[in-house]
C-alpha cells in the first residue's frame, strides 16, 4: 500500500511536462523507492534493519540478532525460570555506497516526467536493486560448509530433501525457508513430474501452467538471475589423481596423490574439486615436487575412490604495485572498488568464488571489467589487505543455490544527507520505513557538457548473523 501510494503521487508528477519541474528530486526518489522495492528480490528477503537517521560511509551500525529462548519445564510448586529477553548487537559497517549517477542532455530535458521515468530512471533502479541482491546472495560463499548436491549433478529431488536435512539438523526455524535457484536448477526442477503434475501435487495444473515451482518440502524455491551459475571451461586446470587403493571416506583431509603434478601448479590457497566429492574446497598444504599429499581446508562430503581425477582451479595474480587496503584499526572500511588482476587466460565470471593468497576471507565477484580478464569487483569490501602478486584464487565451475532462512544474515541500509542548499545542487532524501529502505536523488548541472547530473544514492551493509541459518545447494 506504501509503494502504491508513493507511485500514485509520483505519476501526478507527469502533469509537469516540459519545464523544469520534471527534474524535482523529490519526485525522482519517490517514484525511485516505488521501484526499487518493487525489483528487490533477495534483499526483501533477508533480515532488514533500516532507520531514516542520515548516516556516513564507513559508519557502524548495531543490528539486533533475534533473540533465542529455550523452554523449561516445572512442577505447580516452582516459579518460572525466567530468562533475560536481552536481543544481541551485531555490528555492521555501511561500507557499500550504492549509486548509479546518469547525465539527462538538454535536449532530452524537454521530455515530460513520466518519458524520463521510463528512458532513465526504472533502469537506474533496476540496477541498483540488482546489486543490491547480487551482494545478499553472494554471501552463499560464507555458508558452503552446510552443503549438500554435488557440483555437475543437476539440481534433483535428493538435492533439494538433502538440503532440507541439512537446514534440518541444523534446527532452522520451518517458518521463512527460502531457496534462489540458478535458472539452471530452476530448469532441472521444472523437469521433475513429481514437482509440476497436478494429480500429484494437487494444484489444478497452476505450477504447469505458469512454470512456478511454489513451496516444496517447506522450502519456498524461487529463481534468481543472479545466483552463481559457472560454466564449465571457464578457468585453466591442472590434474592428478587419488593414490590410495582404498580410497577415502567423508570427512578426510589428507589425501595421498599422483599424477606428477609440480608443486607451482599445486599453489596454497587454490580450489580443487574431486571427482566423486565435487564441492569446492582449497588446498592448504602438500607434501613434494611433484606433489605427494594435498590437504584440504574442509573435509570430504563424499568417499572418493582412488585414481579419482583431482581438478586443481589456477590462480591469476593481483596487480597493483602498491596492493589494496583491508579493514584498518581505525574502523575504516577495507577497498571496496575493482581490483586489477591479471595472469588468467580465461576470464573470471561473474558469481565464482574468489579468494587472496592463503587467505581464509573467501568473496564472490560480483562485476567484471568489459573483457573479465582485467578487474574484479567482490560482494563486499576487503577484509585483509592484499599484495601485488597476491594469487587470486578462483573456485570451481557448477551451480550455486542458496538456502536460508531470514534470520541468516541482516542487508542494514541508510539514507545519506542532502546536498546543502547553496551548493548548485537540489538534493532531497525519501524514506519508506514500510519497506525498509530511504534514497538520496541530487541532481546538478554540468556546463561543459550540457545537460543535469542525477545521482540516486543509499548506504548499505551486510553481515552474517547465524552460519547455522542458511545452506548451499550444489548442483
Amino acid at each position: 500500500m506504501k509503494t502504491m501510494k508513493l507511485r500514485a503521487l509520483a505519476i501526478f508528477a507527469g502533469a509537469f511536462d516540459n519545464d523544469n519541474r520534471a527534474l524535482i528530486p523529490e519526485l525522482w526518489a519517490q517514484e525511485g523507492i516505488a521501484i526499487l522495492v518493487e525489483q528487490m528480490v533477495a534483499a526483501a528477503l533477508v533480515h532488514r534493519d533500516f532507520e531514516s537517521e542520515v548516516a556516513e560511509f564507513g559508519d557502524v551500525v548495531n543490528t539486533r540478532k533475534p533473540q533465542e529462548f529455550k523452554a523449561k519445564r516445572k512442577v505447580d510448586a516452582d516459579n518460572v525460570t525466567v530468562q533475560d529477553a536481552v536481543s544481541t548487537n551485531v555490528a555492521v559497517r555501511l561500507d557499500q555506497h550504492v549509486h548509479v549517477s546518469f547525465l539527462i542532455k538538454d535536449g532530452e530535458r524537454s521530455k515530460s516526467f513520466q518519458d524520463l521515468i521510463v528512458t532513465y530512471l526504472e533502469p537506474a533502479m533496476i540496477a541498483m536493486a540488482r546489486h543490491t541482491d547480487q551482494i545478499v546472495l553472494a554471501q552463499f560463499a560464507q555458508f558452503l560448509n552446510n552443503s549438500a548436491g554435488q557440483l555437475g549433478d543437476g539440481a534433483s529431488k535428493s538435492s533439494l530433501t538433502r538440503t532440507r536435512k541439512v537446514m534440518n539438523d541444523n534446527k532452522v526455524p520451518q517458518q521463512t525457508r527460502y531457496q534462489t535457484l540458478t535458472s539452471e536448477a530452476e530448469t532441472d526442477y521444472l523437469e521433475i513430474d513429481n514437482f509440476m503434475t497436478a494429480d500429484k501435487i494437487g494444484d489444478d495444473g497452476t505450477a504447469l501452467r505458469e512454470a512456478s515451482l511454489g513451496k516444496k518440502f517447506g522450502i519456498w524455491l524461487l529463481l534468481s538471475q543472479n545466483m552463481s551459475d559457472i560454466a564449465a571451461g571457464n578457468t585453466i586446470v591442472v590434474t592428478t589423481l587419488v593414490n590410495l587403493i582404498a580410497g577415502y571416506a567423508k570427512g578426510d583431509t589428507v589425501l595421498l596423490v599422483d599424477g606428477g603434478t609440480a608443486a607451482a601448479d599445486a599453489p596454497l590457497g587454490a580450489y580443487l574439486t574431486i571427482a566423486g566429492d565435487d564441492t569446492p574446497h582449497r588446498i592448504e598444504a602438500i607434501v613434494g615436487d611433484p606433489v605427494t599429499s594435498i590437504t584440504l581446508d574442509t573435509p570430504l562430503k563424499f568417499a572418493v575412490a582412488n585414481d579419482a581425477v583431482i581438478t586443481i582451479y589456477a590462480p591469476g595474480e593481483v596487480n597493483l604495485v602498491a596492493g589494496y587496503a583491508g579493514l584498518l584499526a581505525d574502523g575504516t572500511p577495507g577497498y571496496a572498488k575493482e581490483i586489477v588482476v591479471d595472469g588468467f587466460t580465461v576470464a573470471p565470471q561473474v558469481g565464482q568464488l574468489v579468494s587472496f593468497g592463503v587467505g581464509t576471507e573467501q568473496y564472490v565477484i560480483i562485476d567484471t571489467d568489459d573483457t573479465g580478464l582485467v578487474g574484479i569487483t567482490l560482494d563486499r569490501p576487503l577484509e585483509t589487505a592484499i599484495a601485488n602478486d597476491d594469487n587470486v584464487n578462483i573456485g570451481p565451475a557448477g551451480n550455486y543455490n542458496f538456502t536460508f532462512h531470514r534470520n541468516c544474515l541482516s542487508l542494514v541500509t541508510r539514507p545519506l544527507e542532502a546536498a546543502m542548499a547553496g551548493t548548485g545542487a537540489s538534493s532531497a532524501v525519501v524514506n519508506d520505513p514500510a519497506n525498509n529502505v530511504g534514497i538520496r536523488v541530487t541532481i546538478t548541472y554540468d556546463g561543459n557538457k550540457q545537460g543535469h547530473l542525477v545521482t540516486l544514492d543509499f548506504l548499505a551493509g551486510v553481515k552474517v548473523l547465524d552460519e547455522d541459518l542458511g545452506a548451499v545447494m550444489l548442483s
